[in-house]
Parts: structure tokens; sequence; C-alpha cells
């Protein structure tokens, strides 16, 4: 036992009675029926300390807390502390002096419950000593501890769930169809209401208008070229068409501004 250990209480029971027990006569175990209960030979005050890997059973004067009797325990279960064949609330125990003799006597709680919380106080503390005991091994040589195996095993493979999961429209591989158009061009329809415009052929070709064919002219200056130029029709037809609602507008044509000087005929 080291000097700078400190100690620490791991139980305290107000009431334990100590029994004065026979001789055991064969290995079959300590029996509490043997015992004179309702004649302890001393009852007090137990508490269980320990300093270092070593606890110690003391039973103490209620009062004063003077010390009666001292069991050091090194190991649990052992010969140190040892259960009655008969009951769990009684237990023998090795008391031991300073002077170094043992005897062994017995001991009992009048609660079931005080019984076994000192069997439970005992059990933890050394099994907290055997873990000390694994790590200080274990740092020694950390090379002989197991290690951890991560790999994969010859044949074994891994399965992945993924759910909730919905092909988009438009997403690869499920291309949106188009719509079908007749030659290279695709046109949008015209608005609801409007009527069709005029189109200027190119050079060299024809316009219809109204199922009349409209002559390409050549404009003086040009080089010969010839510009696609609707020819005079009937005013009933070609005014309309050309014109189309411009011609029908109410007062049209009181309003618009005769030809006069200012203006050049061609």
């Amino acid at each position: 036992m080291e000097e700078g250990e400190y100690e620490s209480v791991l139980c305290v029971k107000p009431e334990v009675h100590v029994y004065r027990i026979p001789p055991r006569a064969t290995n079959r175990g300590y029996r509490a029926a043997e015992w004179q209960l309702d004649q302890p030979s001393w009852s007090g005050r137990l508490r269980i300390t320990a300093k270092g890997q070593v606890a110690y059973i003391k039973l103490e004067d209620r009062t004063s807390g003077e010390l009666f009797a001292q069991a050091p325990v090194d190991q649990f279960p052992g010969t140190a502390v040892e259960s009655v064949t008969d009951s769990s609330r009684y237990f023998v125990i090795r008391i031991e002096d300073e002077n170094g003799r043992r005897a062994f006597i017995g001991l009992g709680f009048g609660d079931r419950g005080d019984a076994f919380d000192f069997n439970v106080a005992l059990q933890d503390h050394f099994k907290w000593v055997k873990q000390q005991f694994e790590f200080a091994k274990q740092a020694q040589n950390p090379d002989q501890g197991p290690k951890l195996d991560l790999g994969f095993k010859e044949g074994q493979t891994i399965k992945l769930n993924i759910a909730n999961m919905k092909k988009k429209e438009g997403a690869a591989g499920t291309p949106r169809a188009r719509p079908a158009s007749t030659g290279g061009l695709s046109l949008l329809p015209p608005p609801p209401g409007a009527k069709p415009s005029t189109l200027i052929p190119p050079p060299g070709e024809q316009l219809s208008v109204e199922g009349s064919l409209a002559q390409p002219a050549v404009t003086p200056g040009s080089g010969g070229a010839t510009v696609s130029w609707p020819q005079p029709t009937p005013a009933t037809t070609a005014t309309a068409d050309i014109w189309g609602d411009f011609a029908k507008s109410t007062g049209a044509t009181s309003s618009q501004t005769q030809p006069g000087t200012d203006w050049v005929q061609f």
C-alpha cells in the first residue's frame, strides 16, 4: 500500500450484528441457523472503504465511531468474505488486528436490502480493480491487444438501399419529345384575330395576292435589280387586303392629307 493513496468510502450501513461462529467441521459451508441469531455478540455501524486495490470492512461504534474490528479484503469472492448457505443476509468475514492475528466472525444485516448493498459494493470495487489491471497491461504491451479489422472478407459484399428516389422529368436518359415541324424552320402560329401579313418574295419570284400574280418591278437606278411590288388591282380587293384595317377606320378619307404641292408624285 503506497503512502500517497487516499481512502474512499464505498458503503455505509447504520446497523449490523456480529456473531460468534463455531469452527467449520466440513467443506459444506457455513450455516447461519447454527449461530445464536437472537443473541448477537456486538451491534454497531458498518463502513466499507477502499485504499488502492484493497477494500476494508470496518465495524465501528454508532455513537463515537470507535473501531471495533476491521477485515481487509484483497479478493472477492474469496476467503476474506464468504456467504452462508442458508440465508442471503449473513456472511462470514475474516478480521485482522494490527499484530496480524486473524479470526472468523459472523456478520448479519436486519434488512435484506442492506445485505444486497454490501455485496454489490464489494463487487463493484473489484471489478474496477480488474479493469485497472487490464489497462495497465495494455499500456505495457500495446501490440498484444485485439486489433480492429474493418476490411471486407472474401466474398463479402455490401448493399445500399436508397429509397424515395424518383426520376425527374427531363432527366438524362429520358429525352423530352419535340414537336414535329415541316421544313427546317419552325414558326409560331399567329395570335387570335390577326390577319396574315403580306410577304415579299425573294428576287425572281412572284407574289400571289388574292389569286393574282404580281410581276417584279425594276427600280430605276438599281442596276437592273428587281423589287417585288404588287401591281395595282381593283380598289375593292387590293386596298382591303394590303392595307387591312387602316382603310376601314372611321373618317380615313377625310382625315388623310390630300397630296398637295408638298408631295412629290412618282
